[in-house]
């Protein structure tokens, strides 16, 4: 089975490596440009193996937020047939639900600020009649992996602007009461991956609490930390699994 892990930025891609590495997997040194923009800044796409096993990873830092998520991951599945998408990084904890340094991996990925405002409020996607704004992950999967991690399985919402304020991530809850966590890739790379047929899953690991902005608190290293301890442990999880069950 081939898997493509899509991050956003380097960081996450060499936490997501050093777990991989950890869990006996190693990389050939081949760096194959895949041509998320033009010109000479094209991030390379590294390939994971391990001898004996049967689950191939690869490694894509497409860019930050759901537009280069989409892009780069589309571009990435067009050139080689994969099995499995999934979208990792760090990202925001809503309050009460995911402490900082936790795991959560997606149930559903949902597109939290695709819509339309209203002097009732908050229009999404759906109630415009302009198509969806929410993708699943296969639920024997995502269960298997949130137990494999000792992480919380909830919904991750993808915002094109992060929250800073207590007053969004109010409405964000009232509207998404199952929501765990906030990033800004996962509905991008799940759009992309569904258009494949592909199933797909988030990671996040949490680096901040979703609210006021208050760079001081944020735990970045312990987050990436915990992404490369999930993937160090992922690897037997995705073994067990096949792609017949989406």
């Amino acid at each position: 089975m081939r898997v493509l892990v899509v991050t956003a930025v380097a960081a996450e891609a060499d936490s997501v490596a050093a777990g991989l590495v950890r869990a006996g997997y190693a990389s050939p040194g081949e760096e194959e440009p895949v041509p998320v923009r033009p010109g000479p800044a094209q991030p390379p796409l590294a390939r994971f193996r391990a001898e004996g096993h049967d689950v191939a990873l690869d490694v894509l830092p497409a860019g930050v937020g759901p537009a280069a998520a989409a892009a780069g991951t589309a571009l990435a599945l067009a050139r080689t047939p994969y099995h499995l998408v999934i979208s990792a990084g760090i990202g925001g904890g809503f309050p009460g639900v995911a402490p900082l340094g936790s795991l959560v991996v997606g149930s559903d990925m949902v597109a939290a600020d695709l819509g339309a405002d209203s002097p009732e409020g908050f229009l999404p996607l759906p109630e415009l009649g302009f198509g969806r704004d929410r993708l699943a992950s296969p639920h024997g999967l995502c269960q298997d992996v949130a137990r494999a991690l000792g992480a919380l399985r909830g919904t991750v919402l993808t915002v094109s602007t992060a929250t800073g304020t207590a007053e969004r991530a109010a409405e964000l809850l009232a509207r998404h009461p199952s929501a765990a966590a906030e990033a800004m890739e996962g509905f991008g790379v799940a759009e992309a991956a569904d258009q494949y047929g592909l199933p797909v899953l988030e990671i996040r690991a949490v680096s901040n609490s979703v609210g006021p902005r208050d760079r001081s608190a944020w735990r970045i290293g312990d987050a990436l930390a915990a992404l490369t301890d999930a993937f160090g442990k992922l690897p037997p999880v995705l073994e067990s699994w096949t792609s017949h069950e989406h």
